[in-house]
């Protein structure tokens, strides 16, 4: 079997372009009524709104390659770059590694690619790993970079990259279409070819020893922020894994040959859903804003409290919802005063109850709200 970069035309990755117009157009005015729509936010949601897309990016980029991080870690991390108020915990280094690439990225989305903003990246996502030769430099090794399944006596190879020795030189020539190929430059290509292509080049080429899929992409995600003109947002990794088998079979079958365009298909597809999830989100949080206005001085610091922290959580608001013991938690509050506090926040319709005694648990009621209302 031939890879895509054992082609004779490699590294031409042919497409239809008539096939994405309408994907590209529609991700241009979705994503021009996402920003003006997030315009619309106060800066407190606009902090909610960036640092929730980035930590789930970081969690869930990280879940497609099998490593589940701590989310209060890394919102914690993110929270701290950003220079706003959270908590002193201790945060591991795998949670740091990949908020550190994420504000990165988010602050340095319009800058050129380069071999240095790769090592960086793959230096903070690696820092502390032990079982890795080469840190914050492209692969060395002579033994072929193989994705493979299966036991030892049967293993399956889906992939191999090219070897270590090509590696400078393949990554020279993808690094300079890249930046051809931006907003701007020689050869500008559409924001969603653009960044599908870049995602597969890139890990065609399999450049690190690990993390190409969350450096892949997050390049992908670079692609779409140059192509709006500003930070993205887009949940692009969070759709992902909602598609993670779809997404490893479309790269599969694009990694055979080099016309690219049902991957790029895909691709398009995903990107597009993963937009109208970040505008659910800012719908959310618009819905959330009038919500507290409504409220505005018939709640106690506690009930405010408690309130903000769970519209922090999103749309999909606490797993389990609130009980009473969480708010006890959260405020400091005695257990008969938490009680009470609840049912006042029934009464004032700013909690829905569901449940009894034990199983008692509450829920914003704008949640469903602001879903029904992104829909």
């Amino acid at each position: 079997m031939r890879w895509t970069w054992q082609q004779d035309d490699w590294p031409t990755l042919r497409f239809d372009r008539e096939a994405l117009a309408a994907f590209e157009s529609r991700f241009l005015k979705d994503g021009g009524v996402l920003i003006g729509t997030a315009a619309h936010l106060g800066e407190n949601d606009r902090e909610v709104l960036t640092v929730s897309v980035l930590s789930t990016e970081a969690i869930k980029t990280s879940e497609i390659e099998g490593e589940f991080l701590d989310r209060d870690s890394v919102q914690s991390s993110i929270r701290r770059q950003f220079g706003l108020t959270t908590d002193p915990r201790r945060i591991g280094p795998a949670e740091q590694g990949i908020a550190e690439l994420m504000v990165d990225l988010y602050r340095h989305f319009a800058d050129p690619l380069s071999d240095e903003v790769l090592f960086r990246w793959h230096g903070v996502l690696t820092q502390g790993r032990r079982d890795i030769q080469d840190i914050a430099r492209y692969r060395t090794h002579t033994e072929a970079m193989q994705v493979v399944s299966g036991p030892t006596h049967a293993r399956r190879v889906h992939f191999e990259a090219p070897p270590s020795e090509a590696v400078p030189r393949e990554m020279a020539g993808f690094i300079d279409w890249f930046n051809r190929t931006a907003p701007g430059g020689s050869e500008e290509l559409a924001p969603l070819a653009r960044a599908g292509v870049a995602h597969l080049y890139f890990v065609s080429i399999h450049p690190f020893e690990d993390g190409n899929g969350r450096i892949g992409r997050a390049i992908s995600e670079k692609a779409l922020a140059q192509g709006l003109g500003q930070p993205s947002l887009t949940a692009l990794a969070a759709t992902i894994e909602k598609r993670r088998k779809g997404y490893y079979d479309a790269l599969a079958a694009a990694n055979k040959g080099n016309e690219v365009t049902q991957w790029l298909l895909w691709f398009a597809e995903t990107t597009l859903e993963a937009q109208a999830d970040t505008q659910r989100l800012v719908r959310f949080l618009i819905e959330k804003a009038k919500f507290l206005d409504g409220l505005r001085g018939k709640l106690n610091a506690r009930q405010e409290k408690v309130l903000l922290r769970m519209s922090r959580e999103g749309p999909e608001g606490f797993a389990g919802g609130l009980s009473a013991g969480n708010y006890a938690r959260i405020t400091g509050a005695p257990s008969a005063t938490a009680r009470r506090d609840l049912g006042k926040l029934v009464e004032l319709g700013a909690l829905i109850r569901t449940g009894e005694r034990k199983g008692t648990r509450y829920w914003l009621p704008f949640a469903q709200l602001g879903l029904e209302k992104a829909r």
